[in-house]
């Protein structure tokens, strides 16, 4: 049996001024509402969605549904389960006859579902994840699948090549992500959140917007950062120069769905457990899949996700400090509607 463990070392503070500029922060604060008016979803979510609302009513404890954030198919620990055939026949020998996947284009998508009852399950960030639990929604923290994961500001060509720079510009960003959090870190880190625009931007749109000279830079992904880096988009920041500023990314589940299934943590994070170990073990094919499934070069997936990122334990410490020191930003700039206990928002293995 996996013991969930929360570190018990410091939580170091991230240093950031109490308070946005209000233009800026009453922009941002849709963080708490879900989506933008006018987004639509892929059709892959929902294509899902529409499927599991017809298992919705009469919802067997035998069907899991499961909903991640990304590509066609997940990745990390889940998706190399899910490819290994592990999460089948593990889940399969705890009862679940049938497990459905659907596909998000982000968090806030994600978290709409969850609170529709459409999901059991979610693989998200830990941006999201937090406002969806700060907002009362109930929900409890199965895993850290990944932490330290990069976020990238990077600039239009023969455009701003400093953060001074980006003074009276437009930023874009994929509004309720972890690379939206290290912005606003990052603008009130240097103090120019005044100074600057920030406006939402899917990550599919973001090369296509920088090469048009839409927006000055845009903040982005782990992947699409060095990708766009390779085309020859200049990089002004990245998340990894700044402690408390990377991400992390997250399994969660409804409080409903683990009431009818209590052993489910600890079945659940030893399948994930089993998935990230044998990953790191068949490296160079895990990485040739990961790089299939999000349409990137092998080198970038090398260069965007050392495999030191992938957990193989539910709650490492390292990214427990980092969770927490999310949760109390986004508390302290009210994008978090309330404060709560990483603690209290674990999910107890039985």
């Amino acid at each position: 049996m996996l013991a969930i463990a929360v570190g018990t070392g410091s939580i170091s503070k991230n240093k950031f001024p109490s308070r946005l500029s209000t233009s800026v922060a009453c922009i941002l604060l849709l963080l708490t509402t879900g989506c933008s008016q006018g987004e639509t979803k892929s059709a892959q979510s929902i294509e899902a969605i529409n499927a599991n609302s017809a298992v919705a009513a009469s919802n067997s404890i035998s069907t899991l549904r499961i909903g991640y954030v990304g590509s066609s198919e997940p990745t990390g620990p889940l998706g190399w389960a899910k490819k290994k055939g592990i999460l089948d026949s593990e889940l399969q020998k705890a009862g679940f006859k049938n497990i459905t996947f659907a596909r998000f284009p982000n968090g806030p998508d994600l978290n709409e579902a969850l609170v529709a009852g459409q999901l059991d399950v979610g693989s998200l960030g830990d941006t999201p994840a937090i406002v969806l639990r700060a907002r009362g929604q109930e929900t409890r923290l199965l895993r850290i699948t990944q932490f330290n994961t990069t976020a990238w500001l990077v600039a239009k060509k023969n455009g701003p090549r400093s953060l001074a720079e980006l003074k009276g510009q437009k930023i874009a960003t994929q509004k309720g992500s972890y690379m939206h959090r290290y912005l606003l870190g990052l603008l009130a880190e240097a103090k120019i959140a005044k100074d600057v625009k920030v406006v939402h931007l899917m990550t599919t749109e973001a090369k296509a917007a920088l090469e048009r000279g839409d927006i000055a830079a845009y903040a982005t992904s782990s992947d699409l950062g060095p990708f766009l880096k390779s085309q020859g988009f200049p990089v002004i920041d990245s998340s990894a120069n700044h402690k408390g500023l990377s991400g992390t990314s997250l399994v969660i589940a409804t409080e409903s769905f683990l009431a009818k299934q209590a052993d489910f943590p600890q079945k659940f994070n030893a399948i994930l457990t089993e998935a990230a170990k044998d990953l790191k073990a068949n490296s160079e094919e895990y990485y040739q899949y990961h790089a299939q499934t999000t349409k990137y070069p092998v080198d970038i997936i090398k260069i965007s996700l050392p495999l030191k990122q992938i957990s193989e334990e539910p709650l490492p410490a390292e990214g427990v400090k980092l969770l927490e020191g999310t949760k109390k930003f986004l508390v302290s700039q009210g994008l978090a509607k309330s404060d709560f206990k990483l603690t209290d928002w674990v999910a107890e293995e039985k």
